[in-house]
């Protein structure tokens, strides 16, 4: 059942940071890849991917941390500068590094409305993680066609056309 109705809001564990959403996420990753691991501190990561300006911070300060993926290619960790809770990812997926960030669900004031559309990675999945046979799952990456709405679909060829590139 789709509960995902917009805007939504989300913060730190302090509370210095707050930010708002302002569309329904492209897609949620429940992601199982070594680095989410390591990263997050636990088995997975749950991001929620959005247009970066439909994330709008509205109080606090953050900081960005440049960290290694397995790809190579990096991802910057956007954390608020007292309890360093990370509230959001940019990954150079593609080259839209700066066109889409990954929300982590956990910081939402209501992270139930965003389960996992699709888990990642499953190939390095703890063994312990049992996923429900319902969810959609692939060993690594999935191709966009095949995982994306057509709404999320048409949002990204946006993103493509502005960033004057093409991932999907």
């Amino acid at each position: 059942m789709n509960t995902r109705t917009h805007p939504c809001e989300g913060g730190c564990t302090c509370g210095h940071v707050r930010y708002q959403v302002e569309a329904d996420p492209l897609i949620v990753h429940g992601c199982h890849c070594r680095g989410c691991q390591k990263n997050s501190g636990s088995a997975f990561a749950i991001n929620a991917l959005f247009e970066a300006e439909r994330v709008r911070l509205v109080s606090g300060t953050t900081e960005v941390i440049s960290v290694p993926t397995p790809s190579g290619t990096g991802q910057d960790i956007t954390r608020c500068s007292k309890c360093k809770v990370a509230v959001w990812s940019n990954y150079n997926m593609g080259g839209l590094r700066n066109h889409i960030r990954f929300v982590r669900v956990g910081t939402l004031d209501d992270p139930d409305r965003h389960p996992p559309d699709v888990h990642t990675y499953t190939c390095s999945k703890q063994s312990w993680v049992i996923l429900p046979e319902s969810d959609r799952r692939v060993d690594r990456f999935y191709k966009f066609a095949e995982t994306w709405s057509p709404d999320s679909l048409m949002r990204l060829a946006v993103i493509e056309e502005v960033a004057g590139i093409k991932i999907s």
